[in-house]
Order: C-alpha cells, then structure tokens, then sequence
C-alpha cells in the first residue's frame, strides 16, 4: 500500500531522506544519552514564561518517543510523493511555513484548551510531529483512492488506508497528540490553500535553495530504481519462497486473462476481464503496423489538454511511464480512478 501511491525508494526526494536519516539518528542518539532529554523537551510553559525560544527549534524537531519516530517516519517516507511533485524547495517551504504556522496555532489551542476546561497544558509530544499531520491535507485532496479490496462486503480497503491507521496510531501514542494533530491539519490546509498569502512570507529563499542543491542533496539523493530482482534473491528461504508464489500467482492470472479473453471476447465480462473492454490499444501498442497502407488511419480523438495533463502528471508521480498513462487515460475518458487500477491490474 505504501508503493501504490508512488514509485519504490527515495529517488529525486533528497529532503525526505534527509529527514528521515537525520531526525531518527537524532532520536537513537537521545535515547542513549537520556541525559540530554530534557534539551528537546516541547514546553509551552518554558517557552513563554522563561522566553526560551531555542526550546520551539529544539522540542519541535526531534521526537523523544521511539514510537512516535517510527510512525513518522512511515508517514514522511509516504509523502515523499509530494516532494516529486512540488519540487524540493516548494516542498521545503511547504514544510516551513506549516512548521512556523502550527507553532503559533500550538499556543493559541493550548490557550483555548486551558480557558474552556481550565487544564493548563504545559508540556506537548516533541517532534516534527505538526507538519507530518500537515501533509494530509494534500494527501486528502490530492492523491486518488484506489480500491484494493473489501472486508466482509463492509469495509473498503483502499490505497490510502494504511497511511491514515498510521496517522491514527501517531494520534493515540500520546495524551495531547490531537491538539498537535489539530495545529498541523489546520495550518495545512492554510498554507495549502495560500489563505493570507501564507505562501508568499514562509517560503524557503532561493540562495538556501542553492546551498543545498549544491551542498547537501549529493549527500542524500538516492540512484533511479531499475528492475525487480530476478527471482530466487531474496535473503533468506522464506522470502524467495513468497517471490516465487508471487510470480507464480501473476503468471496464472494472466494465463486466465488471456484465455478468457479469447473465449469471451463478445460476452459480459466480469471484474478483471472488463478491463480488456476499455482498454483494447494497451495491449497492442507494441505490434508492428501493417505493412502496406492505402490511406492513413484517422488520429485518435484529442485529449482534453486542461484535465489530461493534471491526470497524467499523478500517474507519472506513482511511478508509472507517461505513454502507459497516457493510453489508460484515453482509453477511460480521463478517469483517474479507472485508468489507476487498469494499471497496478497489469
């Protein structure tokens, strides 16, 4: 579920290699060395009495909680797609301005909590905890829901369900994680939405940009991923036990496909078979034209430029080729959602 909103690894994401890398290093590093625990403890009441404002980059940065590191760490390698999407340095400034956005949200709930139940909140979760919450927001509006299967006919199972269990595992690990949650969903949705021209104050300047293009992403981009690994290489028995069952189980799905579809090209098909329906030219894209034409087949119809290039650019981002998105699209009027499954299908 992880790989289907996006291709496999960390390629062209060097930022959120980088964080992870370097926040979950600082993590281990603190919980050797308990001693310095306290240096990046998150305290409102420090914060704003003593006026340690050190302690809002210290206690809003590394997660103190193993568990609350792990989880976001799931979750920023998730939304790695956006990196690719936006860009690293918009992506950066996504980050930054979400950051400064839900650190003066964090007060004024605080604020609000203290004056509705008159229970003073001193102390909240440390980590990059807000702006993970923060990319839901585009991870809500922007990624398609893909169906994968269902529970007891009830419950739909879809690409994005993982992602928000963990989501929902980080906001049960502490007592006052949801007002984190709460500070990270509301300035998401600000800055992804440019209300107040947030955009245009948080932003990350254009030398830094430089600096770390030059500097810092030959430290932490990773190669472009190439092809599966030929069977039989997994590490131990049981893993090239399940590599096996697995080419096993796709070569007999498409030994049913093609011989159903040759069978029953001009009945109702049901399920996977429906596919071949909306889809005739995927599989034929690769023969070779005849060899003598009198007059030139007619082009297909245009695709509509404003939608198609928007949908193509998703599918391209989940890690499939631009011709494969390109023909899905066509074949399914633009339908996102169709032409997706078609494509994790075959």
């Amino acid at each position: 579920m992880f790989t289907g909103t996006g291709s496999r690894g960390l390629y062209k994401a060097p930022l959120s290699k980088g964080l992870l890398l370097v926040l979950s290093g600082l993590t281990v590093m603190l919980s050797l060395l308990p001693q310095y625990q306290h240096m990046f403890e998150y305290n409102l009441t420090t914060v704003s009495s003593r006026q340690q404002v050190w302690r809002l980059l210290c206690g809003r940065l590394v997660c103190l909680d193993v568990k609350d590191s792990f989880c976001s760490g799931m979750l920023i390698y998730n939304f790695r797609i956006f990196e690719r999407r936006f860009g690293s340095g918009k992506f950066a400034s996504f980050l930054l301005g979400t950051w400064c956005v839900s650190a003066l949200l964090d007060f004024l709930l605080a604020q609000a909590f203290f004056y509705l139940f008159h229970y003073e909140v001193e102390e909240l979760p440390a980590g990059l905890l807000a702006p993970v919450f923060a990319l839901f927001v585009p991870f809500y509006s922007s990624v398609p829901k893909v169906p994968v299967t269902q529970v007891l006919s009830l419950i739909s199972i879809t690409n994005k369900t993982l992602v928000y269990i963990v989501g929902l595992q980080l906001l049960t690990s502490s007592p006052f994680m949801w007002l984190l949650a709460l500070s990270g969903l509301i300035s998401g949705a600000l800055y992804y939405s440019n209300v107040f021209w947030l955009q245009n104050f948080f932003f990350v300047p254009a030398w830094l940009r430089c600096v770390a293009r030059y500097l810092l992403e030959p430290l932490f981009s990773s190669s472009q991923p190439g092809n599966e690994a030929p069977l039989g290489m997994g590490a131990t028995l049981d893993i090239q036990r399940q590599q096996r069952m697995d080419q096993l189980d796709q070569q007999l799905l498409l030994a049913q496909f093609n011989e159903a579809r040759a069978n029953s090209r001009h009945q109702a098909q049901a399920g996977l078979l429906q596919w071949n329906r909306f889809f005739p030219s995927l599989r034929r894209r690769r023969q070779a034209p005849p060899p003598a034409q009198t007059q030139p087949s007619a082009p297909p119809p245009p695709l509509d430029n404003s939608v198609a290039e928007e949908q193509v650019a998703r599918l391209v981002e989940m890690g499939f080729s631009r011709l494969d998105a390109l023909e899905a699209l066509r074949a399914s009027n633009n339908d996102i959602n169709m032409a997706t499954n078609f494509l994790l299908q075959h």
